[in-house]
């Protein structure tokens, strides 16, 4: 898995295609979609224009909650194949635990398992789940199974329990929002490491993300800071910026829905 990914929502109809072909140019090889982005379509018509092989552009896309119960992950995985236009995806993730009161995570878990066992996704994982679901995943799933686990994760949200335990597990640790949003720009510490490196303060961001080993999924629909984030992956922090950033965590959430796990 490309450790820096495009992320596709809100990339919807001419632009988002517009702006995934960006990514695809400016060198991204991995695309982010989910089957609540409305997205799978745009992703699967921006792979064929651009010309790349398939082999060459890694797909990720989330099974929404609404499509956990009995019988349900396969057809639904199904369904976003036709809209990507693709025999397989590279990566499926259960986008969000049941809420309380629905199915067990072993019901859907066996199930997306059973998918990658047909094909349809050649690894599997798993998205907001807490330190107990990580747990519960791998006795169900056995060691090894779950390739990541997304969540949001960036400096001003470092999330690091979690994070740490996903590494303690092999699981790499996949940043939604991470530029919080945008707002991480505006941080002076990112700005005056930015620029010492005549670089922008959302790339000191990204690089030090994969600086820890995270993938992560930025997303814009303007070319060139499409462009710059790629770029991202040049720029080399010392021991001394990649701590300035580690200690910019202010732990609050972009992403809490109230029907949400209980967060560690």
């Amino acid at each position: 898995m490309p450790r820096l990914g495009f992320g596709t929502y809100g990339r919807t109809g001419s632009e988002g295609i517009a702006a995934i072909l960006s990514a695809l140019g400016a060198g991204y090889r991995h695309l982010d979609t989910a089957q609540t982005y409305d997205t799978e379509r745009e992703v699967g018509e921006a792979i064929r224009r651009s010309g790349l092989p398939r082999d060459e552009v890694f797909v990720t896309t989330k099974v929404a909650e609404h499509n956990l119960g009995p019988g349900q992950v396969i057809p639904s995985l199904e369904r976003s194949l036709a809209e990507l236009g693709l025999d397989h995806v590279d990566l499926a993730l259960i986008h969000w635990p049941a809420r309380a009161g629905g199915p067990a995570p072993e019901a859907y878990l066996r199930q997306i398992a059973e998918a990658r066992d047909r094909g349809l996704a050649w690894h599997i994982g798993v998205s907001n789940f807490t330190i107990a679901l990580i747990e519960e995943a791998c006795s169900i799933l056995g060691a090894g199974a779950i390739l990541t686990n997304q969540i949001e994760l960036n400096p001003w949200f470092r999330n690091r329990r979690l994070a740490d335990h996903c590494a303690s597990r092999g699981i790499v640790v996949t940043c939604y929002e991470p530029l919080a949003r945008g707002k991480v720009g505006a941080d002076p510490v990112l700005q005056a490491i930015a620029r010492r490196h005549g670089a922008t303060p959302e790339q000191v961001a990204l690089a030090w993300e994969l600086a820890q080993g995270y993938a992560a999924i930025p997303t814009s629909r303007s070319p060139e800071r499409i462009r710059q984030n790629f770029a991202a992956q040049e720029l080399d922090l010392s021991p001394d910026e990649l701590a300035e950033v580690d200690a910019l965590d202010r732990g609050i959430r972009s992403i809490d829905p109230d029907w949400g796990p209980d967060w560690d």
